[in-house]
């Protein structure tokens, strides 16, 4: 039987390519961690994680750690936030993000990652995800996506927001508020016995009604111990992926939604930025989180229980 081709929603707005696109600028070297600060063993290797080796099921230990660095991942994130402003470079949100990590005796996670250059991924625009942190400066009208991940405690917490930069145009408003939104039903969806399909399900109808489309190259994961376990969370309806979530498992749910069409446009020479095939806009939320015995818990929250989700949902209004 033939496999059915996945339809492009209809748009809600009359979208077009970013103007003028995303170029990449000057990349800084990559910055030191003092020593007295843990490393997560995949620096050790040359940023080489090697195969997953982790259970999916975190214990009590590892999650009350994961709470830890949830909270620091959280308050990073909330601080660069703060420096979100037109002018501003990409590489100074990194050098924020980067001194936020050392004062709180955090790694950043991503620094040395399979040679991963910066402390956090800086999307802009039409870049889906991965954007390295560089001289470009943020122009009045974009849209930002800052993933934060700390390593602290032998833990790893990953969490992200796109911020509006200045004054945003409709379609990219639109965009930004329904991928929250998007995340918020599908965390609603996390408990014991649910199966991991009706994450998918839930984000892909927000995103269809809503007229944007779901990225499929890049998905959600476990995340513990390791950065990215072998657990892997689809943010589009798979039916065969019927897996049952258990108490105690934890994992990001990161939806990317587009403007434009779902497909992956390139990836950049820096083999890390990737871009939207037609050059319309994307954006992603995340957190991290744990399953309870009766439903979940955000681990990617300040320990007064904010989140930069929370505080700029007024500025996504």
């Amino acid at each position: 039987m033939a496999k059915r081709k996945r339809r492009q929603p209809k748009p809600l707005f009359d979208v077009v390519a970013s103007d003028p696109p995303v170029r990449p600028g000057l990349v800084s070297p990559m910055r030191a961690v003092p020593g007295s600060i843990e490393r997560p063993p995949y620096v050790a290797n040359g940023g080489d994680p090697g195969l997953s080796a982790s259970s999916p099921v975190r214990t009590a230990d590892e999650i009350e750690r994961m709470r830890t660095a949830g909270s620091v991942a959280a308050e990073i994130l909330l601080e660069v936030g703060a420096a979100v402003a037109p002018g501003v470079s990409t590489e100074k949100l990194d050098i924020v993000a980067h001194e936020a990590y050392i004062s709180r005796g955090a790694y950043p996670s991503p620094l040395g990652y399979k040679g991963y250059p910066k402390s956090v991924c800086t999307s802009v625009n039409e870049v889906i995800c991965h954007g390295i942190p560089d001289s470009r400066q943020l122009q009045d009208g974009d849209i930002v996506n800052i993933d934060v991940t700390a390593y602290i405690g032998g833990v790893h917490g990953d969490t992200s927001i796109t911020f509006l930069v200045g004054d945003v145009d409709d379609a990219s408003r639109h965009l930004v508020v329904e991928t929250k939104r998007a995340l918020d039903l599908a965390i609603a969806e996390v408990r014991p016995g649910a199966p991991f399909n009706a994450i998918g399900r839930a984000i892909e109808n927000h995103a269809t009604r809503n007229g944007l489309s779901v990225v499929r190259d890049f998905i959600g994961h476990g995340v513990g111990t390791e950065f990215h376990t072998s657990l892997q969370i689809p943010h589009y309806y798979v039916r065969r992926f019927d897996l049952v979530m258990e108490e105690g498992m934890s994992f990001t749910i990161e939806p990317m939604l587009n403007l434009g069409r779902w497909e992956l446009g390139e990836i950049w020479d820096d083999d890390w930025t990737a871009v939207t095939a037609d050059g319309c806009r994307s954006a992603q939320f995340e957190h991290t989180m744990v399953v309870t015995p009766d439903g979940v818990e955000i681990l990617t929250v300040t320990e007064a229980g904010e989140s930069a989700h929370d505080r700029y949902a007024e500025a996504l209004a």
